[in-house]
């Protein structure tokens, strides 16, 4: 699982719940109707705006945004720095050998195009349209997410002036006001808490790890069509270090 991730959930909780405790207590903060509203009103908003597909799918591109462990770009580069050395050496159908260890899936169906001797301009083709779903995917999940962290304040405040509403018809009992203000802002809580702690910071990291797995599958194209070129593999090296910072660059070299 992401550090980040867990260092933030966990700091998040741990204040709210230091703040809770220290303010007087759990138990009235919560509240099964508040909760039904917040939640349902917003699962329901959410099928009704997604089809079902999109909603159901949503919950793998969150699990992958967590606990998918992007390949540093420095090992990637050394991998196809490597390939480049085999292709020149001992031809293409040399580098099938290296299919099982290759791990990433686009990895191997770029290198497989390779080896099966498809042209420079049929590799770009595919696998620019596999890095163009692979966006459209997470953009997908990315506004349901958003959606999700816009609709759960705004159900809360409905729950809110639920409450607000049964609260002002008690007002002949001055001892139930003030209890009933205080189960009426509770919905308000469940909202902000679900929006800003969770879906909104969710969509967020899901955004940037989708830009970069889709660089890291960019710069596997770039290195794949340097390698049908017959480039060496200094070029292939220079060719992907072009996506990152000078700061980060290495004098790779093959290791084979």
């Amino acid at each position: 699982m992401d550090l980040a991730t867990i260092l933030g959930l966990s700091t998040g909780l741990g204040c709210i719940f230091w703040s809770i405790i220290s303010g007087g207590g759990a138990a009235i903060f919560f509240n099964v109707p508040s909760l039904l509203i917040t939640v349902g009103g917003m699962v329901s908003a959410t099928f009704i705006n997604f089809s079902m597909s999109q909603v159901v799918g949503v919950f793998s591109v969150m699990r992958k945004s967590v606990f998918c462990k992007l390949p540093r770009e420095q090992d990637l580069i050394q991998k196809m720095v490597n390939y480049a050395a085999i292709n020149r050496r001992d031809g293409a159908l040399a580098l099938e050998q290296q299919l099982p260890g290759a791990g990433d899936g686009f990895l191997v169906k770029a290198m497989q195009m390779v080896i099966d001797g498809q042209d420079e301009a049929a590799i770009e083709k595919q696998l620019g349209l596999e890095i163009q779903y692979l966006q459209e995917r997470h953009s997908m999940g990315k506004k349901i997410i958003e959606f999700m962290g816009s609709s759960a304040p705004a159900w809360g405040m409905i729950g809110t002036l639920i409450g607000l509403v049964q609260m002002l018809q008690s007002l002949n009992d001055p001892s139930q006001i003030g209890s009933g203000m205080a189960v009426s802002l509770i919905t308000t809580f469940y909202g902000s808490f679900l929006a800003n702690l969770l879906f909104l910071p969710m969509a967020g990291k899901l955004g940037i790890r989708s830009k970069q797995e889709a660089q890291l599958r960019e710069m596997i194209m770039e290195g794949v069509i340097a390698i049908v070129r017959g480039d060496s593999p200094t070029v292939v090296r220079e060719r992907m270090q072009a996506f990152i910072s000078y700061a980060r660059r290495a004098d790779l070299r093959p290791r084979i």
